[in-house]
């Protein structure tokens, strides 16, 4: 099945079940090189008159230097049914396997990034801005060592969506 290119303004999706049920893959590298790791935390917006997609990586994550060494990213978002495949994507490392091959699942590339054939909309995203949570700016001091037992704060990543795929 192939993509078509539409405007952000007409996507109809369901972010809910979207990322936290089905999951996502966040891609970054290029042909020659690049990983994909799973994520279901995420969000999609508006910022400084842009339409944006927030991603968060921890910093241990292999996925993070290709982040931080590349200007474009891409987040795709799978149908249901895949995530035993993406389990593997959340599990291993790049480093260690191709978790392409493990998963049977197909890389594909724009002309910026990689991407999960697979998927059923695929975000290409252009870096504007990096942050890093901070522990002292959490007001609700219960995520800490519910979700970072290990102090490892992810890095949120604001992307400006530059092209949305969706399946025909």
């Amino acid at each position: 099945m192939a993509f078509k290119e539409i405007n952000p303004l007409d996507f109809t999706a369901k972010p809910f079940s979207d990322l936290a049920k089905n999951w996502a893959l966040l891609s970054a590298g290029k042909e020659d090189k690049f990983n994909s790791m799973t994520v279901s935390w995420g969000a999609v917006g508006e910022l400084w008159g842009k339409h944006v997609v927030f991603v968060f990586v921890r910093p241990q994550r292999y996925t993070y230097e290709f982040c931080e060494n590349n200007d474009y990213m891409t987040l795709s978002i799978m149908p249901d049914g895949y995530q035993k495949q993406l389990g593997v994507f959340g599990r291993k490392s790049g480093r260690d396997c191709d978790k392409y091959a493990e998963t049977g699942l197909t890389p594909a590339f724009t002309e910026h990034s990689a991407y999960c054939e697979e998927a059923q909309s695929v975000f290409e995203l252009k870096k504007v801005a990096a942050f890093d949570f901070d522990p002292e700016t959490f007001i609700d001091k219960s995520v800490i060592p519910d979700c970072y037992p290990n102090n490892d704060f992810h890095r949120v990543y604001v992307g400006e969506i530059t092209r949305l795929l969706v399946k025909e």
